[in-house]
């Protein structure tokens, strides 16, 4: 499947949800959606980040990091978009940080970059991002317009992740001084 129907298919799952009313999450559906949107984030994030290190064999730890280096870059683009643009939540207009949706940002950046190097199972990446995406506008923390561009933001996160020669956009940087000693640091890599 290209990238272009996997896209297609997740902005329709997502854009379905603005045709639905904006009402918060019955009692049944809101214990689903907080459990999605709050500890099924963290074990489809930290799960989707860490599975490559037991699946991979010895291209797990670069697929690790590749995956690291998408949900992290598309995490600081979305906070900062978030400090600029102020946008209120629907379910508190005293809360400017509605758009975009990290929650889908974060999700669609590790859905894209798994399906690459797991292409059989790009349906059940796909798929959870999505229902993150969902559960977000279920709970009212979010519109529809927010998780969809927080969803293509993320993707194209991990699109440019696959995209570069040697992978990462941040990188550790682990080197040796003049003097011999061990230097650790963070390097942002970019061209214009």
């Amino acid at each position: 499947m290209s990238w272009k129907h996997k896209l297609a298919a997740a902005t329709i799952v997502l854009s379905s949800t603005s045709i639905t009313p904006n009402v918060q999450a019955q009692t049944a559906n809101r214990g689903f959606s907080d459990f999605v949107s709050g500890a099924g984030t963290i074990l489809y994030l930290g799960g989707g980040s860490l599975l490559p290190l037991l699946t991979d064999g010895a291209d797990g730890g670069q697929h690790t990091l590749r995956i690291l280096d998408a949900v992290g870059t598309s995490a600081a683009l979305c906070y900062g978009l978030k400090e600029v643009i102020r946008s209120p939540r629907p379910d508190n207009e005293r809360e400017l940080d509605s758009f975009p949706s990290c929650h889908a940002t974060t999700a669609f950046a590790l859905a894209r970059v798994q399906s690459h190097y797991h292409p059989d199972y790009a349906i059940l990446w796909y798929s959870g991002a999505a229902l993150i995406g969902y559960s977000r506008i279920d709970l009212n923390r979010h519109r529809a317009i927010d998780v969809l561009v927080g969803a293509g933001l993320g993707y194209l996160v991990g699109e440019i992740e696959l995209g570069q020669k040697r992978g990462l956009l941040l990188f550790p940087l682990i080197r040796q001084d003049a003097q011999g000693n061990t230097v650790l640091g963070l390097q942002v890599k970019g061209e214009f």
